[in-house]
């Protein structure tokens, strides 16, 4: 039975490749800082599937706990057949409005431990000549929209670099670069994305089920959707003065004024007549 090890794996995206994975037969260890989530999560997917759940809970920024979680990559009784570099989060507001070492937490989980598990995945899965590493990036790496786009950006490229590395081994690196997705990852990070149209949401599962076909057929970039393939492409290929000048590290200011302006054109139209109004008050 093969097994996966799922980064971040308590909520959003890293939540549904546990449940995916486990429902295709894997056998999982589960990465998480929060450890009474972790073993609540380990505990709901064994009372489902028949697979056997193991926990480690770490701070991937920590770069003792990251050692703890690479060294497990490397078991070779119990082999990792999947990584899933999954962790990470948001930070809200601009570069300058937050204090740097909060910056620097955030790279060493977003970068510091991809770089650092894909490399002792990947030397432990060459000499098995078998496994795939699936690093979830973003479309936000094509953008300029602060340091998360940033650090993303470098997941795209590091991916794509390590799976012309790996050719021939008969491992693999997938980069996953998904929109915005229905998870708790902006309600974590305190931002409201209401300004945002609905038809720009994609929903975990699809997301995670794209992914996984992606990372099986050996594809290097996994892209779910046509109008997110079409938005990279774009991104890629746009003058740089427009893609700074749409996506700006400002864009979630003009964000959150778009939906306010928004609710005043609704409430606006409105007519409502509460039931204490009398007809001659208008």
């Amino acid at each position: 039975m093969a097994r996966a090890l799922v980064t971040g794996s308590t909520s959003g995206l890293g939540l549904e490749f546990a449940w995916q994975l486990a429902g295709t037969g894997h056998d999982l260890v589960l990465v998480s800082r929060d450890q009474d989530r972790l073993r609540a999560v380990a505990e709901q997917i064994r009372d489902v599937h028949d697979v056997a759940v193991e926990v480690l809970p770490a701070d991937l920024s920590d770069r003792g706990q990251l050692e703890r979680v690479a060294v497990r990559l490397t078991d070779p009784v119990e082999p990792v057949d999947l990584l899933v570099n999954n962790a990470g989060y948001g930070l809200r507001g601009g570069f300058l409005e937050i204090g740097v070492e909060d910056h620097e937490k955030q790279m060493d989980t977003l970068m510091k431990a991809v770089l650092v598990l894909s490399h002792a995945a990947a030397r432990t899965m060459i000499q098995r000549r078998r496994g795939a590493i699936l690093n979830v990036s973003s479309l936000a790496g094509y953008t300029t929209a602060g340091p998360y786009a940033a650090s993303k950006s470098w997941v795209t490229v590091f991916t794509e670099s390590l799976a012309m590395e790996l050719k021939g081994t008969g491992v693999s690196a997938t980069a996953l670069l998904p929109g915005f997705v229905q998870t708790e990852f902006h309600e974590r990070a305190s931002m409201t994305m209401d300004g945002l149209p609905r038809i720009t949401w994609l929903k975990a599962p699809y997301v995670v089920e794209q992914a996984l076909k992606d990372t099986a057929k050996g594809a290097v970039l996994s892209i779910p959707s046509v109008k997110y393939r079409t938005a990279g492409e774009f991104s890629r290929v746009a003058p740089r003065p427009l893609v700074r000048a749409m996506t700006s590290p400002n864009w979630y200011r003009r964000l959150q004024a778009r939906s306010v302006q928004r609710s005043q054109r609704r409430a606006s139209r409105r007519n409502l007549h509460a039931p204490w109004q009398r007809d001659d008050e208008g």
